[in-house]
């Protein structure tokens, strides 16, 4: 079965995201499903504290239960994220997508890295804005960047950056 990347539109999606916590684990958990336990030691936080934040990526459907494990006399519960990525929905709220982004690329700098980041503002059509979009995945910073004076402004942000997202420990045998 194919995975699609989940479409965000709620504000209870872009504030769940917008946790730093949280969203490093979104990240984490696509290296493979973790429990409570291996997401705690990967973070260097509690379980408490991992559950309660699991919790509300589940309310905001962002993650779901991959499976469970007997242990001990318990059992030990997997997470894993929805979809294969994330997308900012056409109809969501204009510029959350952009200040989760942008926040959790901030929060994401590691101390002393240098990064590469480059704003630059742009008069251009919806038509090109959405060919631009396209390019994004194909160059980053190679060729000129479109300007027209008869198009509508928009924001370009580019940002390489080390990212401070701790991996999960190898899976033990099951």
């Amino acid at each position: 079965m194919e995975s699609k990347p989940v479409v965000l539109r709620t504000a209870e999606q872009f504030k769940a995201l917008g946790h730093p916590l949280r969203h490093r684990m979104v990240i984490m958990l696509r290296q493979r499903p973790a429990t409570l336990a291996q997401l705690a030691a990967a973070l260097g936080s509690t379980k408490g504290t991992v559950g309660y934040h699991v919790g509300v990526l589940q309310e905001a459907g962002l993650l779901r239960l991959a499976g469970t494990r007997r242990v001990r006399g318990g059992t030990e519960q997997y997470y894993e994220p929805v979809g294969d990525g994330l997308v900012v929905g056409a109809d969501a709220e204009p510029g959350a997508g952009a200040r989760v982004m942008i926040s959790t690329a901030l929060a994401e700098l590691l101390p002393g890295e240098p990064a590469a980041t480059r704003l630059r503002h742009l008069r251009i059509t919806p038509e090109r804005a959405a060919e631009l979009a396209r390019r994004l995945g194909e160059w980053a910073e190679e060729g000129t960047l479109p300007d027209d004076p008869t198009g509508l402004a928009y924001t370009l942000l580019l940002s390489l950056h080390r990212a401070d997202i701790p991996a999960l420990p190898p899976e033990p045998d099951r």
